[in-house]
């Protein structure tokens, strides 16, 4: 899928997808990009951010435009899809040059961000075809740039996501609201489409979320302090054993855990 199109013009390369959206269905993944990978947005010479597959309704591009705002107030946001019905109803929402919307797939419209949000876009592929998605989408990254690419429940309170540079996979980040979380491997449903079927035991990510259940487990007496202080605890339990978790504290207590993907990838 990764090569060169005629005439000097990107072809729209994928699926459309089933377009299902919500207002704050990716909160989570937003609060991860305007936390966790601020620095990388405020360096960027040009500080464009592609959302990929925004759906029959623009609304969590809008919320990402805004978002991303108060980090880079210079900050350009194109919302793609490769359905031009879905394009040409989200025109009305446009504000040039901030926030516009085109026709495009992975190939990206021909454009080079430095970020690329591509949530809920790859569940419909099987993971050979994710693979081929990954690499399309990588060659297209501006130097330096970063691809974010995962799955959310319809409601947003459950997620996973890896992020990717033009060399390949970085990171595993699960996110959940943690109230109504009977354990971690509930997020197994929520993997991307890379870990889904690997998922078993003996695998690395089959171990890492056991290793979570158990740590979550043992934490239980924290719940006392409220459900992020047991999310919490469980994940200095992980880092304790050895799991290479990255960020701090101020993470966690969001709900969230990122860990290598070396650690979790077979």
């Amino acid at each position: 899928m990764a090569k060169r199109f005629a005439a000097g013009r990107a072809r729209a390369v994928g699926l459309a997808t089933r377009g299902s959206t919500a207002p704050n269905r990716l909160r989570r993944v937003d609060r991860y990009l305007v936390g966790a990978q601020a620095v990388r947005l405020r360096a960027a010479a040009h500080p464009l951010v592609v959302d990929l597959g925004f759906g029959s309704h623009p609304v969590t591009t809008l919320e990402l435009s805004r978002r991303l705002a108060a980090v880079r107030p210079d900050v350009e946001v194109l919302g793609l899809e490769i359905d031009p019905e879905r394009v040409d109803a989200a025109l009305p929402y446009a504000d040039p040059p901030r926030l516009r919307f085109e026709k495009g797939g992975f190939e990206l419209a021909g454009r080079r961000p430095v970020l690329v949000r591509a949530m809920n876009v790859l569940r419909q592929y099987d993971e050979a075809a994710a693979a081929q998605a990954w690499t399309t989408l990588q060659v297209h990254l501006a130097p330096g740039g970063l691809l974010v690419e995962g799955t959310t429940d319809e409601l947003g309170r459950r997620g996973s996501w890896v992020c990717l540079d033009s060399n390949g996979p970085l990171t595993l980040t699960l996110a959940a609201r943690c109230s109504d979380l009977p354990r971690p491997s509930a997020l197994a449903q929520r993997l991307p489409k890379a870990l889904t079927h690997h998922n078993m035991p003996g695998q690395p990510i089959h171990e890492f979320l056991r290793a979570f259940d158990a740590a979550w487990a043992g934490a239980a007496p924290y719940s006392a302090f409220g459900p992020r202080q047991r999310w919490v605890a469980a994940v200095e339990q992980l880092a304790t054993a050895g799991w290479p978790v990255v960020g701090r504290r101020a993470r966690w207590r969001l709900g969230e855990v990122t860990v290598l993907w070396s650690a979790v990838s077979s």
